[in-house]
């Protein structure tokens, strides 16, 4: 009945295969005089999405996460992992071979200062590095009486047998009924910046911000529509775009060529060289530009200018057209998601769907709606302790039988020409335990809490992130991610610069849509989050305020599970703030679906007394 389309379920973990890669790699080092080698998971763009050919990490280790690092060493391989991937690292590794570090516990660059015997000489690719990321290697290994050293061609890469091909998908136009600015207007306000900067000239190493600026999209990832490409933008005069001719079809060169110059990738080290003996000013973009970018100029006499990239905080404040676009992107959305609910309540107490199957039929539902282009990120589904595994990704291997008596943690999003949505719902099969009802009720407790701040215009996520934790904190628990990531119009579901994080310092602005949701997870039992995205938006006016002051709109609309909610352990505000909010939920969503799906909906969202 249900397929996927987007997402397949082989396990692409080869921890069998570690040994023999592994000793590869050592015999390639050694050949070249080297002890170590960093291998991080990143490409030549810091993508957060890599092409088979730049999955070096899930290559050597075995691990697929979104994000680690490993160094490679002689006598040892050491895997540095974040809280969302402690349990998948474990699961998808050789312990005889890797040692799982929590970022947690200790810094990769202070574990080297600690580690690394005097006269050790660990190499790095500079392609699959920021500048500033060299830097800290490097001042760890000085501190260890150690030496970095910049190595190419890559000595994974020459041991990687049967390497994918580089991606080569068509780039599309992205029309101007979805971006909702010229790409003309966009290179005025960058050029601008640059100015400002007092630079000559930015490259854009990000894929996602070349594809707003250019207003294009692509498909040399899953789930983020971007053409892995650079761009050169001067203060003054044309820019030069440099992508592979073979993803240009003639109406989008003709296009393209009214703005920018078209070059191969190959020219742009050749390129940023002559801007270095012109001595020039080139501002790289501190998050996504590789060392080697850096490296190609002050070589050559330029001069580096490392910032943020002005283009990131352009893209995140959307406008108005991409706005509208959101709304429509949920409502399309929410409609699926709730058929997919009342599919899910009516099926899942039998005790026989699995999590393969519930991805794929939510996909499908999406589908439907005749406007998917993918899902923004591959479907978490997890059941009883598979939810607690917070980036889990189900396989043949792991998929589970969703039982009564469990939760069962649904986290997944559509790519939709018009918006990019990420919803996360947590859903009680059966009767749930005081235990599971009493931290869905402190998780919910918390994402009202950053639904409903007001706060005023200067404020990062970072002075929001405990609004969403204080409930948690207060019965000793917590949880190791974020609070909040902000999400692309038809780009990366997880945008930056802003996010609801503890660290994160970027101030939050009208226009900016980010995601709401904090959660709870006991390893071996069951994971819980609740999540909706939000656009900052103007406050309701408070009477005596003195500052301007800002608030969250919900956009995402489906039903919060209410028979995991503890009706005493909410506030009368709290209690409002959930009726009001599945009010509207009826009266948006229900009128686009069927006469079955729409009684659901009126039972699910029926007001908590």
């Amino acid at each position: 009945m249900f397929e996927a389309r987007f997402q397949t379920f082989t396990e692409l973990s080869e921890p069998a295969a570690t040994p023999g890669r592994v000793a590869a790699v050592r015999a390639a080092l050694a050949q070249r005089g080297l002890d170590g080698l960093v291998v991080p998971h990143s490409d030549r763009q810091q993508n957060e999405y890599l092409p088979a050919c730049e999955e070096r990490l899930a290559w050597l280790t075995g691990f697929t996460g979104s994000a680690g690092r490993a160094f490679l060493f002689a006598d040892r391989v050491i895997l540095f992992v974040d809280g969302r991937y402690t349990l998948q690292a474990r699961d998808q590794t050789d312990p005889a071979l890797v040692e799982i570090v929590h970022l947690s516990d200790i810094a990769p660059e202070r574990w080297l200062e600690t580690n690394l015997p005097v006269g050790t000489k660990l190499g790095y690719d500079p392609w699959l590095h920021t500048s500033a990321d060299v830097e800290k290697l490097a001042a760890a290994c000085t501190t260890a009486g150690a030496e970095l050293v910049a190595v190419e061609p890559n000595p994974l890469d020459e041991s990687w047998t049967g390497r994918p091909p580089a991606p080569s998908a068509p780039v599309t136009l992205h029309d101007l009924s979805y971006s909702g600015e010229e790409a003309t207007e966009k290179l005025g306000r960058i050029r601008a910046a640059i100015a400002e900067a007092r630079a000559d000239a930015l490259v854009v190493s990000s894929p996602p911000s070349l594809a707003w600026v250019f207003n294009i999209r692509g498909g040399d990832v899953t789930h983020t529509p971007i053409a892995l490409s650079f761009a050169l933008i001067p203060k003054e005069g044309r820019p030069t775009l440099y992508v592979d001719g073979r993803k240009l079809s003639n109406a989008v060169r003709d296009r393209l060529e009214e703005l920018a110059t078209i070059r191969e990738p190959e020219a742009l080290t050749d390129d940023l060289a002559a801007l270095g003996r012109a001595q020039r000013t080139v501002r790289l973009d501190q998050a996504s530009a590789a060392e080697a970018l850096a490296q190609c100029i002050s070589k050559a006499g330029g001069k580096v200018a490392r910032g943020a990239d002005p283009i990131a905080q352009m893209k995140a404040v959307k406008n108005a057209v991409e706005i509208a676009g959101a709304h429509a992107a949920q409502m399309r959305d929410a409609a699926a998601i709730a058929r997919f609910l009342a599919w899910f309540d009516r099926e899942a107490p039998q005790g026989k769907l699995t999590e393969i199957e519930c991805v794929k039929a939510l996909e499908t539902f999406r589908r439907e709606t005749g406007e998917l282009k993918d899902v923004s990120f591959p479907t978490i589904a997890g059941s009883g302790p598979n939810g607690a595994i917070v980036h889990y990704r189900v396989t043949e291997a792991t998929n589970r039988r969703i039982r009564p008596g469990e939760l069962f943690l649904l986290d997944s999003g559509g790519q939709y020409l018009d918006g990019t949505t990420d919803i996360t719902r947590t859903i009680a099969v059966g009767q749930p335990t005081e235990e599971m009802r009493n931290r869905f009720t402190r998780v919910l407790k918390g994402h009202i809490g950053i639904a409903r701040a007001v706060f005023p215009e200067g404020v990062a996520g970072a002075q929001l992130d405990s609004f969403a934790r204080q409930h948690l904190w207060q019965a000793g628990l917590d949880y190791d991610h974020g609070t909040g990531h902000g999400v692309g119009s038809y780009l990366s579901v997880h945008e930056g610069p802003a996010s609801i994080h503890k660290s994160n310092l970027t101030v939050l602005k009208r226009g900016m849509i980010l995601s709401n949701e904090p959660g709870y997870y006991k390893t071996g039992a069951f994971g819980i989050r609740i999540e909706n995205l939000v656009l900052v938006v103007e406050a309701e006016p408070v009477a005596g305020a003195e500052r301007p002051l800002n608030a969250f709109e919900t956009i995402t609309l489906a039903p919060i599970d209410r028979r995991l909610i503890v009706p005493a352990l909410l506030t009368a505000d709290e209690r409002d703030w959930l009726n009001r909010y599945h009010a509207r939920v009826r009266s948006e969503i229900g009128p686009l679906l069927e006469p079955e799906v729409r009684e659901w909906l009126e039972q699910a969202t029926l007001p908590l007394t």
